[in-house]
């Protein structure tokens, strides 16, 4: 007899033998479906990404000057705070996941996806910003759909972030248009 699509079984003993049986795995069960590796890496390489994006804001922050500088600074400031909000998760989640989060200064830039780039002046800074936006919003975009149903933990920690993305390059988008 063949089970109808609305039948649901979960075969308890096993679930509890294998959970016995593999503690030192802490949250990734069998039923984990990415590849831990790969996954830890785009965590690090997303990471690396969010800590440049925390320094270049933080630098922005300090360096604003002109006419509009007082409110560009203060959203510069903001997006330096959600920017370390959001490696803060990265590096949880690595650890979650058994992996070390990749704090080192002397690679940080070229595992990281966005550039850091000083600006000239307050729209170049406006204007470097939006472009390190758009390129965490693809490769955000690109890390979820390749995470699918695989890892949803992560794919939700990522979709969390690229929501905060798209807000900060709409901010910088606004403040362009000033």
């Amino acid at each position: 007899m063949s089970k109808s699509p609305s039948s649901f079984e979960i075969d308890v003993k096993r679930l509890r033998d294998d959970a016995r049986h593999n503690m030192e795995q802490g949250p990734v069960t069998a039923s984990y479906g990415a590849d831990r590796d790969t996954v830890l890496k785009l965590l690090n390489d997303s990471l690396a990404t969010e800590l440049v994006c925390v320094l270049r804001y933080k630098r922005h922050y300090f360096m604003a000057k002109g006419i509009e500088s007082e409110s560009v600074a203060a959203e510069f400031a903001q997006h330096a705070t959600e920017e370390q909000e959001h490696a803060d998760k990265l590096a949880a989640r690595i650890v979650q996941l058994g992996g070390e989060p990749d704090f080192a200064p002397q690679t940080l830039a070229q595992r990281a996806h966005s550039e850091y780039r000083e600006g000239t002046d307050l729209t170049d800074m406006i204007r470097e910003n939006l472009v390190a936006e758009r390129i965490a919003i693809e490769t955000y975009r690109a890390i979820i759909r390749f995470l699918g149903d695989s890892d949803t933990t992560t794919r939700r920690i990522f979709e969390e972030i690229l929501a905060v993305e798209e807000e900060h390059a709409d901010d910088m988008t606004d403040l362009l248009d000033k």
